[in-house]
């Protein structure tokens, strides 16, 4: 059978990106467990447009719902021409009746378990409208199909060694979606590690974890540390802020080629942090924990939410200045979001906060979908849009350079360098983050009538049943 897998994408700045950083590995890692005797093709729409043809037997499409609006006008086209189409991925694992007016049949949660069943049932014409996978032990894995990526990344070598996070932010759907903490065995990350596919020397030598939370456990991590030593190879991740409190695991990842680690920082006030469950933070403590990681000359990405019910705009466009001052190299700056499938979601739904009148490009992390509590939606989004425009102007973007030649190793400099690029040309060409258009009656219907607390119940007894190695 001939397989086309799709990793859907839409456009989130007004002009869209020169280059791209990085694949997601959902496509590469889809295609590596698909069974032998199948022609696989795997296409990132970020860089190369979908050809919808009738070449394929079968497509397979994963996309967040910020790119739903786009998938499901993908998926029309294919059906139009008689090709079938499977769904996967957060959107349609919480949204499956809508998925299933434009697909013909959605994976839900992880594919592992179900993944070569969806694609016998389609050899025989019989799927089923629903395959429901289940969270399973990551053992024997097979390396990413790195083979099928286009030569449009800068960092093509992506890998997931750990799935799950056992924190319960609010706004986030991980613990739900993948339950538990799950770690592969090193000795199949280390075989991911030394594989060789990439024609650029940087393409070989820099990895990037795709995971939630690499290091949360910490003995495993350590062991794993100790495995890359030596590898000559650099890395770069998410983490949670408490990693810095231990020194072995501090010196380990510098010694193992760490160039960069992304913290869910999220905001600078104990009390936004307090609302969403973030407990792992302690804003005082945000400036000595990114010192102890540049003293590992480690590059700092952190990601920033607007729109927490104590903030108002000129809070939020202060947190440019603030974020500098605590010494970020790379700031993420995103808008909260209620995505299904979260406490956030379920609480702004019970509260009527949900703006029934956006549709899903409002959901991609850079619009608003939901009603603040101090200002109005547009001035949410002009209050993020003016601190994005501050935090990424040229004088902000110097001063970081200028910080990072201090304190940053290579990698981690090259890695602020490119990144701080990146956003500073945006910036300084006028390329900000596209606002999404308003379609009023026409939009898609996000309120949920049916109550969730079935939901709940199996979420909290995942967070219960959650052990961390210490």
């Amino acid at each position: 059978m001939k397989l086309r897998i799709v990793v859907n994408y839409a456009p989130r700045y007004r002009r869209g990106h020169a280059f791209h950083f990085v694949p997601p590995v959902t496509g590469i890692h889809l295609a590596a467990i698909t069974p032998a005797g199948h022609e696989v093709e795997v296409i990132h729409e970020q860089v190369r447009q979908v050809p919808v043809d009738a070449a394929p037997d079968l497509v397979a499409l994963s996309f967040f719902s910020g790119f739903a609006r786009n998938a499901y006008s993908i998926a029309d086209r294919y059906r139009a021409l008689g090709v079938p189409v499977v769904a996967g991925g957060p959107h349609v694992s919480y949204w499956v009746e809508e998925a299933l007016q434009h697909v013909d049949a959605v994976v839900i949660g992880e594919a592992e378990s179900v993944w070569p069943e969806v694609l016998r049932d389609f050899e025989r014409g019989t799927p089923k409208r629903v395959y429901r996978g289940v969270a399973s032990e990551l053992t024997g894995l097979p390396t990413p199909r790195y083979d099928l990526l286009e030569n449009r990344f800068l960092v093509p070598r992506v890998l997931q060694a750990t799935r799950g996070c056992p924190f319960t932010c609010s706004f986030c759907s991980v613990p739900d979606l993948n339950p538990g903490f799950r770690v592969r065995p090193v000795d199949d990350v280390i075989r991911d590690l030394e594989s060789s596919h990439f024609p650029l020397p940087w393409q070989e030598k820099v990895a990037w974890f795709w995971d939630d939370n690499l290091l949360v456990q910490r003995r495993w991590a350590k062991e794993l540390l100790t495995a890359m030593t030596g590898l000559n190879r650099q890395w770069l991740t998410q983490a949670s802020i408490d990693i810095v409190k231990d020194r072995e695991l501090l010196d380990l990842m510098e010694k193992s080629g760490c160039i960069g680690i992304f913290l869910g920082i999220e905001s600078l006030d104990d009390a936004d942090l307090k609302s969403v469950g973030k407990r792992q933070n302690r804003a005082a403590e945000y400036s000595e924990a990114i010192a102890r990681l540049h003293d590992r000359g480690i590059c700092v990405m952190a990601g920033f939410i607007s729109g927490f019910d104590d903030q108002d705009p000129a809070m939020i466009v202060g947190t440019a200045d603030r974020l500098n001052a605590i010494g970020i190299d790379v700031p993420f700056l995103s808008i909260l979001t209620p995505f299904r499938g979260t406490p956030l979601y379920d609480e702004q739904l019970r509260d009527g906060r949900i703006l029934a009148d956006r549709d899903w490009p409002h959901y991609n992390g850079y619009n608003v979908a939901f009603r603040p509590a101090k200002m109005s939606p547009e001035q949410l989004l002009r209050a993020h849009r003016e601190m994005w425009n501050r935090a990424f102007s040229p004088s902000s973007v110097l001063s970081r350079l200028a910080r990072g030649a201090r304190q940053l190793s290579p990698g981690g400099m090259m890695l602020s360098a490119a990144m701080n690029g990146f956003y500073g040309l945006k910036q300084l060409t006028g390329n900000p983050p596209a606002e999404a258009a308003t379609p009023g009656a026409e939009s898609i219907a996000h309120p949920d009538p049916a109550a969730p607390p079935e939901r709940l119940a199996r979420l909290r007894k995942s967070r219960d049943a959650t052990e961390v190695a210490a």
